[in-house]
């Protein structure tokens, strides 16, 4: 998976990293793939619901150290 952009909202609260991957995503064409790094808990069911809300997909989402990561591809 070739990753095109990232986003680091970490230490941001809700709703600025979906604010933030909004933004770029749409810099992004059809098929790349946006990584989204972010610290807020509620991160995880926000983007999970904003991908399947604007047609992307939401490809891998898993949590390290305390960081959630999104891989998160164009629809």
């Amino acid at each position: 998976m070739i990753i095109k952009k990232v986003v680091d909202a970490k230490g941001q609260a809700c709703p600025m990293p979906i604010v933030r991957t909004k933004k770029a995503m749409n810099e992004l064409i059809t098929g790349e793939v946006l990584q989204v790094l972010a610290t807020d808990k509620g991160s995880k069911p926000d983007l999970a619901a904003w991908t399947k809300s604007t047609g992307h997909t939401l490809l891998e989402s898993k949590e390290e150290n305390g960081v959630f990561i999104f891989m998160i591809q164009k629809g």
